[in-house]
Formats: structure tokens, C-alpha cells, sequence
């Protein structure tokens, strides 16, 4: 049996999603923007899609552009509101354990001049609002925040953070939603935000398409030029049936909550209580506020890919972390953020249940993801064990040029 335990690394799009796609693929393949008969009926689409996305994030169609993913709607939101705010101010403010696509779009910016704030966390992985406060200048053009940590599950206090933002009336605050959107009622009225980004394949949705809220009158501006596509914010033939798909999977995301979200948080606490059940192992994020399906450890005296390689030979697909950063032989970023050193934040081991996470699914992962560290902890144990001693270094000895004789004198020494 397969278990795939990797939901927040990507989904499965659902059967309802690939019906929408299906259908625009089929009727509506047009270029959106010719303006014969087959290009009404794609760009009718494209306006249904919009419309759908509005409805759910409750706000007008003309603040939703539709890009390629998260990290475009990302670097679009953070490089957009920075360039477009470059007179005010050059200041921009994040936190420590941010996606890669926020961080690298910041660090990005410092090249040109931009001054980059990361805020600390704590041991929960949650920003401190006074930090926030205190980081506050006349300079500052954005706050980037993330609402759901994608290694960890933390979700942050954004309410408040928010408030704090909005002590300087002229600093944009942006949310990065892509991990939130699964889970949270995105209402964006009532979280006082400027942009939002999110992604489809995050929701049962397809890979290759997102979307961003700008507010209307946010200044922003545009990081791809070509035609006007998008209100001139976003230039690229539209992926009209990717934004149908994602429309169709926010939709039905928004209609399940809160029973799914319910559902995946009863399983998601049966398999922590067997995995915290091993010695050793320590739950990472806040232990309440965290996104439901979420689950993630450091396993003492195990390597996370490690694990996630033999999880997988189980049939129990898992990730040790961000897919962003996979391959990558640093420690997470997000855990020595948080306090972790380097030799427990390589023990990391991310588990994300989703809406079609069984019972029985969740079961057999009580039962073998334990039997897995064990058995990986061993197989260490014993590579230790059995490699050699490194031999002893030689330390040089000082030979004088003559030795003592008999008598008491000295001799030369005799050459080698």
C-alpha cells in the first residue's frame, strides 16, 4: 500500500479540478485575448475563473492576477511593491523562516540597495510583534509575512502583526498564503493586508498557476513585460484552464472547511502521539497553532533523508523539509532559525496529511514510521561502530644532531 504523506510539498489534483481543466482545454483553448468567436469563449472562461477566485477571497476580480505559481505571485508582490515604493523608502521587512522564494527575492533586492530586516523567532517558530514594532521605520515600503510555515506548520500571529504594520500608514504588507490557503478562510478584508499570494498545487489543484491579490491602489510595479495581459501587471498569454483549475480547487477547499481541516487534525494527532512516542523525538512549530495536517519532528541521532528514504521503501512518501530545498546538505534554514543545531535540524522529518488521508492510511503510519526510526537509528549506530579508528597523528620528534656516549659526553649521530 502507498501512503503519501508529502501534502505540503504538492497535491493530487482532485477529479472535480481536472473536469474544469478538462472542459476549457476542450471548449475554451483559445487565445484569451483574440477577440474572434474562439477567443471570447477563452477569455470567458478566464473572467469566470477570476470571478470564482474574487468570490472566495472576497474581494473585487480586478485585484486578482494569475501567474504561474506561488513563486512568481511572490516575487511579483515583494520586487513590485519595493520598486514601485523605491521614493518613499528602501526598507523592507521579513522574518527568518521564510519561503526560499521570499528570502531569494529579498536578497535579490539587497543588491540593488535595498535594506533587508529579518526578523528573529522563537523556539515555535513564531515572530515576537514587538520585534516587529521595533523594526518599524519612515524608511520601511513593505512587510512580507508568512501566515503558515511550510517546514513547520506554525501559524503566525498575523492579526496582530498586521496591527503592528499598520502603525506606519504607508508600509504594504503582504502574506504569503500558500500554505495557509488549504486550510484558513482566506478572508483578505478581514486580514487588512495589501497582497496575498497563493498556488494551486497546494489545494488539489494544478502545478503551474497561481494567483495575487493587489489591493486596488497598491502601486506595483510589473516584473514580466510583453503585452498587456493581466491589467498590464502580469504580460503572458493567460494559462486560462490552470486558473480554472485553481478556481474550481479553492472553491471546493472553501466549501469543505471547516470539516476537512477537522477531519486531517484528528488523524494528523493520532500519528503525532506514536511518533513522540519514540525517544528522542521532539515535535517542531507551535504545538497548537499549526496548519492541521501538519506534522513535523527532529528525530535525535538519525538523518532525516535517511528516513525519508527508507520511509519510502515502506511505501510512506514523507519529505525531511521544504521540496524547494531537496537535495540540499544544509540544515533547514527554519529550524536554526529556531535554536535547532545543525546536527538535530538535519533530523528533520515532515509528515502532511490532506483531505484524502484514510484512517487506515494513518494506522499503518502509527505502526511503521516508528519502526523506521528505529531502525534507521540502528543501521547509524552501526556505521559508527564498525568504522575504523582514524589512525593516531605522528607527532614529529626533535631528533638533537649528536647523542650522549658512555661516558657522559656526546657523539655526532650517526646518519640516517
Amino acid at each position: 500500500m502507498s501512503i503519501y504523506l508529502d501534502h505540503a510539498a504538492t497535491t493530487r489534483p482532485r477529479p472535480e479540478v481536472v473536469a474544469a481543466m478538462d472542459a476549457v482545454l476542450d471548449d475554451a483553448w483559445a487565445n484569451p485575448s483574440s477577440t474572434h468567436a474562439f477567443g471570447r469563449r477563452a477569455r470567458a472562461a478566464l473572467d469566470d475563473a477570476r470571478e470564482s477566485v474574487a468570490r472566495d477571497l472576497r474581494v473585487d476580480a480586478r485585484e486578482v492576477v494569475f501567474t504561474s505559481g506561488g513563486t512568481e505571485a511572490i516575487n511579483l508582490a515583494i520586487k513590485g511593491a519595493a520598486w514601485a515604493g523605491k521614493a518613499r523608502g528602501h526598507q523592507l521587512i521579513s522574518t527568518a523562516v521564510e519561503h526560499e522564494a521570499v528570502l531569494n527575492a529579498l536578497a535579490h533586492l539587497e543588491k540593488f540597495g535595498f535594506e533587508v530586516i529579518l526578523l528573529p523567532v522563537d523556539r515555535y517558530a513564531r515572530v515576537d510583534p514587538d520585534a516587529l514594532s521595533a523594526a518599524l521605520t519612515e524608511r520601511t515600503v513593505l512587510v512580507s509575512l508568512q501566515y503558515v510555515n511550510n517546514e513547520v506548520g506554525t501559524v503566525q500571529p498575523l492579526a496582530e502583526l498586521v496591527r503592528r504594520a499598520r502603525m506606519q500608514r504607508h508600509v504594504l504588507v503582504h502574506v504569503d498564503a500558500v500554505q495557509a490557503a488549504p486550510w484558513m478562510d482566506l478572508d483578505v478584508p478581514a486580514l487588512d493586508v495589501d497582497l496575498v499570494s497563493i498556488a494551486a498545487h497546494k489545494l488539489e489543484g494544478p502545478k503551474g498557476v497561481g494567483a495575487l491579490y493587489i489591493r486596488r491602489g497598491t502601486a506595483l510595479l510589473a516584473q514580466q513585460h510583453g503585452g498587456s495581459q493581466e491589467r498590464h501587471r502580469r504580460a503572458g498569454t493567460e494559462n486560462v484552464a490552470g486558473a480554472a483549475g485553481l478556481a474550481r480547487a479553492l472553491h471546493l477547499a472553501r466549501q469543505e472547511r471547516p470539516d476537512v481541516p477537522e477531519r486531517a487534525r484528528g488523524l494528523r494527532d493520532r500519528l503525532r502521539d506514536a511518533v513522540l512516542a519514540v525517544p528522542g523525538v521532539e515535535l517542531t512549530g507551535h504545538p497548537r497553532d499549526r496548519a492541521p495536517g501538519h506534522l513535523s519532528v527532529v528525530v535525535r541521532d538519525a538523518d532525516g533523508q535517511s528516513l525519508v528514504t527508507a520511509l519510502d521503501l515502506e511505501g510512506i512518501a514523507c519529505s525531511s523539509g521544504s521540496a524547494c530545498a531537496a537535495g540540499s546538505t544544509e540544515p533547514s534554514h527554519v529550524l536554526t532559525a529556531m535554536g535547532y543545531p545543525p546536527e538535530e535540524a538535519r533530523g528533520a522529518l515532515r509528515l502532511t496529511l490532506g483531505r484524502s488521508t484514510t484512517t487506515e492510511e494513518i494506522q499503518i503510519a502509527c505502526r511503521v514510521v516508528p519502526e523506521v526510526i528505529a531502525r534507521v537509528r540502528e543501521g547509524s549506530r552501526a556505521l559508527v561502530a564498525d568504522t575504523p579508528a582514524a589512525p593516531a597523528a605522528r607527532v614529529p620528534v626533535s631528533v638533537p644532531d649528536s647523542v650522549p656516549d658512555a661516558r657522559g659526553g656526546y657523539e655526532p649521530r650517526d646518519p640516517e
